[in-house]
């Protein structure tokens, strides 16, 4: 059974190190006698066998039925990412490749995440993703309420672009029938056609005021807006270099390329959860089974968002084997990441393709 990452001395923290930095060089399973070469390793291959025995025990380890080495389990790469892998350190052909596509002309940018998408693929010999987001973001033009009980309503709100989208509350308090009917009126008339940023806080405690007794909705309710506005609309999904994956040897099974391909032909699940995510602002990196998209097992998903200002415009990552470079990957995730996002925001670029 996995145990809490403290139960793992100095010594095991070395050896599962080794090993997966081995087993990511090399693809193979890593035995103590290869490991008596590694140079931050000073023990003998008996003392590195009894560490990866309970290093197996603990969950960390696997161990393939046809070899006597051991490779990382997933929960083994996850201790990894978090607590033992050194930060990768760029090279100079690296930095250029990246530094060209920051060069891009303001006219250039609407490409600038399939141009990034591609060199991602390159530098990593991954799968490189992007997500591109639409940049429209509609109004609501009018609210309703279906009144549903005193603590429950429905909010009923009909988008700019013509969709419809509903809430329903569960409150805390009564509120009468009036009362919403009340609250949609002055949604209509503070609300309906503006952009959220035009809400101000005078405008909300003017609604208040006018709601009366009932001034502590507001606050929900436009929170209910907000999240409603905000929710990402068309997605874009753009891939590159899928080819790559079938160079390892985890897709040489038949039923892992079918699941892999099968992955890229339906994206909505791989979009949900790059959309999932958007609103942090890190790196995610899904490993395995932590991904919900259940053909990813093999798999790991490496993202970060890009921003135009306070907007998500965009995320840009990597798929590829649970064996992947992850220092390596989430450094140029981030750097592009974060690059992207200043040479957005330098040149004021928030597309809106729908007028």
């Amino acid at each position: 059974m996995p145990t809490d990452k403290n139960e793992l001395s100095e010594r095991k923290k070395l050896i599962l190190k080794a090993i997966i930095d081995t087993h990511i060089n090399m693809g193979e399973p890593v035995g103590s006698k290869y490991l008596t070469r590694y140079e931050q390793l000073a023990f003998s291959s008996a003392t590195i066998r009894n560490e990866m025995a309970e290093l197996e025990e603990m969950g960390y380890l696997e161990q393939p039925h046809t070899s006597a080495g051991r490779i990382p389990s997933q929960l083994g790469y996850r201790f990894y990412v978090d607590q033992l892998m050194q930060q990768y350190r760029m090279s100079a052909a690296e930095l250029g490749e990246l530094d060209k596509l920051m060069k891009l002309k303001a006219a250039e940018v609407d490409r600038i995440l399939d141009r990034a998408t591609k060199l991602m693929s390159v530098l990593t010999n991954y799968t490189g993703v992007a997500l591109k987001r639409s940049q429209s973001q509609p109004t609501i033009a009018r609210f309703d309420v279906m009144y549903l009980s005193p603590r429950s309503f429905i909010l009923v709100m009909l988008t700019s672009a013509g969709a419809v989208k509903t809430r329903q509350l569960h409150l805390g308090f009564d509120v009468s029938r009036e009362t919403a009917e009340k609250l949609a009126a002055l949604l209509n008339e503070y609300v309906a056609g503006r952009d959220m940023d035009k809400i101000t806080l005078p405008v909300i405690l003017e609604m208040q005021t006018r709601l009366g007794e009932s001034e502590q909705l507001i606050n929900p309710i436009i929170k209910a807006v907000w999240d409603t506005v905000n929710e990402p609309e068309d997605s874009e999904l753009l891939f590159d270099g899928v080819n790559n994956l079938l160079r390892y040897p985890e897709f040489s099974n038949i039923e892992a390329v079918r699941g892999v391909l099968g992955m890229f032909d339906e994206k909505d699940e791989l979009v949900g959860v790059m959309n999932h995510d958007a609103d942090s602002d890190r790196t995610n990196i899904y490993i395995g089974s932590e991904s919900p998209v259940e053909v990813m097992n093999n798999s790991s998903l490496i993202f970060r968002t890009v921003r135009n200002g306070d907007r998500i415009v965009g995320a840009i990552g990597v798929i590829g084997p649970r064996r992947m470079d992850y220092s390596k990957v989430v450094a140029l995730v981030d750097y592009m990441s974060r690059n992207i996002s200043k040479l957005m925001d330098s040149n004021n670029l928030i597309e809106d393709k729908e007028e």
